[in-house]
């Protein structure tokens, strides 16, 4: 069995090499030894004042904020994502998340709610709570790394309308292969989105020049 203290360095190592990163579990190492020799580790480091408990079994960098000089929080986002990862989850943001990551609002939702395909539960992560709603196989089926997270924000924007100045925005906002991933998944949208999808995606009108 590996040492608890190499383990422990090359955890410390890796977090060093990706100090913005989201926060990590005990299966983010599981590479470096057995799961008790990592559990073991991140005590260690947790003791030591190396590393900080965001939440049960999450782990980050000790950071100060430079505003209440006491540690800083990770984003809601990447705990989320971190837990998500932890517990083999799979997560969406929800529409009004998605429509104000992609600059389409301004609100930020009071409600740090995300869709999975697991159960549905709250949890408690440092001062954040974050709340897994279970969504349907439909929704969580769109694939691809900007895609879902698109879809989501047009289902939030349909409430008021989706403007041509919001279509135009996700047309210079997606790199061409998020565009093509849109059309891949025209077979998970809902009938009013589907247009809208095409008119994104589609490519941009050549200029003729002389």
């Amino acid at each position: 069995m590996k040492d608890t203290q190499y383990i422990a360095s090359k955890i410390v190592a890796r977090m060093l090499a990706n100090p913005m990163s989201s926060p990590a579990s005990a299966i983010d190492f599981l590479d470096l030894g057995t799961r008790a020799a990592v559990d073991q580790g991140l005590s260690r480091l947790v003791r030591r004042g190396r590393l900080h408990r965001v939440s049960r079994g999450l782990y980050a960098l000790p950071r100060v904020s430079r505003l209440t000089g006491g540690l800083a929080v990770s984003s809601p986002d990447g705990v989320a994502r971190s837990i998500a990862r932890k517990l083999g989850l799979r997560i969406l943001p929800s529409p009004p998340q998605a429509s104000n990551l992609l600059g389409l609002s301004t609100q930020v939702p009071a409600k740090l709610i995300y869709l999975t395909d697991g159960r549905s539960r709250t949890v408690s992560a440092g001062p954040f709570t974050l709340c897994f709603r279970h969504a349907a196989p439909r929704t969580m089926a769109v694939s691809g790394r900007v895609a879902p997270v698109v879809f989501q924000a047009l289902r939030d924007l349909r409430l008021n309308g989706v403007s041509e100045t919001h279509i135009a925005r996700l047309r210079r906002l997606l790199k061409q292969k998020d565009k093509d991933d849109l059309l891949k998944n025209l077979h998970c949208a809902p009938g009013w989105m589907k247009p809208i999808l095409v008119q994104i995606a589609r490519p941009a009108p050549e200029v003729c020049h002389g």
